[in-house]
Formats: structure tokens, sequence, C-alpha cells
């Protein structure tokens, strides 16, 4: 009979945890010492997507990279607060106050790029500088236009969730990765990132059911921390279009492209990415 693990028995040791003054904890990785760096995952990852982060840029920073609340390995005795854009933001805020630091280097990833916008815009205070990667969210130029993605990109993702919903959790998965990065891409992806995203499978439909705000350029004035946009040369059209526009918007922006990378450049070409927020933090000093 097949027995169900307890994913935090699968954890490493040196797992902390976190626990907040809601009474959410969140499991987190902690590698170097120095200013704090605090990685933001985004769909079906975890603290485990920013490895090469953690490894990569440990001699430099104190690198910090927690899993948000309904992702792995929260165990089930750990609390739980809503699954959203906004209650991980604000998780994220606690966080950083439970760790007791005074400001924090931020990097955020897809969903997680959207989430560490937002943090950045509403917490100022906590945010130095911010790396958003392929930030994901639908854009709105025009105040008139409709706050959401395209029509295809709707139908896609709601076939994906369905899937997932009813157990064909691969088949979901692949149709949501591939459209995300490049047909085929679920395919050529690694064992470990398969593992992961199928462990975290049951929160993308969680996920399209709080679809995340649209940037507009008002409230985009509100970064006045240094802000670094990366994008990959290959990325999707959606990610390129949010940094082209945030480029435009933020006052103390500035934008790279990563040459033959697409969506998960920070694990593909994770030394030229670590180099990209290595370099910007330090030009700030």
């Amino acid at each position: 009979m097949n027995q169900r693990i307890d994913p935090s028995l699968l954890a490493p040791p040196d797992l902390s945890f976190a626990t907040l003054d809601s009474g959410v904890v969140l499991p987190y990785l902690e590698r170097g010492t120095g200013e704090p760096l605090l990685f933001v995952h985004g769909s079906l990852c975890d603290y485990r997507y920013w490895a090469p982060q953690l490894d990569g840029l440990e001699d430099d920073f104190r690198c910090i990279a927690p899993s948000l609340s309904h992702y792995w390995p929260a165990a089930d005795a750990c609390i739980q607060g809503e699954f959203g854009w906004e209650s991980h933001l604000n998780e994220l805020a606690g966080f950083i106050e439970a760790l007791g630091l005074d400001s924090v280097h931020l990097v955020g990833h897809s969903r997680g790029g959207s989430i560490a916008y937002h943090l950045a815009r509403r917490y100022p205070r906590l945010v130095r500088t911010l790396v958003l990667a392929d930030p994901g969210g639908p854009l709105r130029r025009l105040e008139e236009d409709d706050d959401v993605l395209p029509p295809a990109t709707n139908a896609l993702r709601t076939r994906a969730a369905d899937l997932i919903r009813n157990g064909q959790l691969e088949d979901g998965l692949e149709l949501f990765v591939d459209s995300v990065s490049m047909p085929g891409a679920w395919r050529k992806s690694t064992h470990a990132f398969r593992e992961m995203a199928i462990a975290n499978a049951t929160t993308l439909p969680k996920q399209l059911d709080d679809p995340l705000p649209a940037y507009t350029r008002r409230p985009a004035a509100d970064i006045k921390c240094r802000t670094l946009l990366i994008d990959g040369q290959r990325s999707p059209l959606m990610f390129r279009n949010n940094v082209e526009a945030l480029d435009e918007w933020i006052d103390f922006a500035q934008r790279v492209t990563m040459k033959g990378a697409t969506h998960g450049m920070n694990t593909t070409h994770a030394d030229i990415f670590n180099t990209h927020v290595r370099n910007f933090i330090y030009e700030g000093r």
C-alpha cells in the first residue's frame, strides 16, 4: 500500500522556519553572510528554485529563499493563511520583520516578480533594491484597457488547471510550463524541476482563481528604489512587454535582456544571472 510521505521529512537538514505575527509558518533556506538578499519564487516553485543563486551568491550576500505558504514543503503542522498574491505579499513583509531585518535586496521571478513589485510599492522601507526577472501578470498601458490577460492565454491556463484538478498532473503542468517558457520546455526540463512542479501542482488552480493585478503607469511611479529588470531574449512576449513598460515607468530602473535565455533564465544561465544581480547591487554601494 502506498503511504503518503510527509514532505518535511525530505527537506534539507538546514531548513529553517519563521513564525509570523499572523501565525503563518514559512520554511526557508539561508546561505552566506552580509547584506540580506531575499528571493521570491513564482508559480509551481518553492525555495528549491533558487538553489543556483544560493550557491552562487552566498560569498557576497546573506541569501534567503522562503517557500510561500501552500507551497512545498508546507507540512500539515504548518499554519497556512489564505492563498493569494496579496496574502503572499503581506506574508513576505511579515517574514522580513520576523527575521529582524530592516530591509532587504529583493529578487522576484515570474509570479514572484509581481509579488516583489507590489511589496516594494506597499512597503518601500523594507526594500533596498529590487530585481524583477520576467515579472508575471497582465499589462495595462492605457487606463481604459481591460485588466485581463489575452483570451487565448486565459483559456490555456484554465485548461491546465482543469487537468490538474482531474488528477492529470503532468499533462496540466506540461501545458502550463510550455506556455510560460517555450514549446517542449517541460519535456526538456530537469528531473529536479519536474519533481518540484509536481509537488506544487495543486497551487496552480488556486492562483488562477486569484489573478495578478495589472501593471499600470501611475502605480509604477511609486517604486523609488533602484530597480533591475531582467528578461530573457527568448521569453514569451507577455514577459518582455512587462519589462519594457516597467523600464519606461519606473524612475530608477535599468533593463538587461539575457541573450539566448527564456523564462527560467536564473537556472539555465545561472552564472550570468548571478553576475547581473551582484553587479547591480554593488553599483549602488
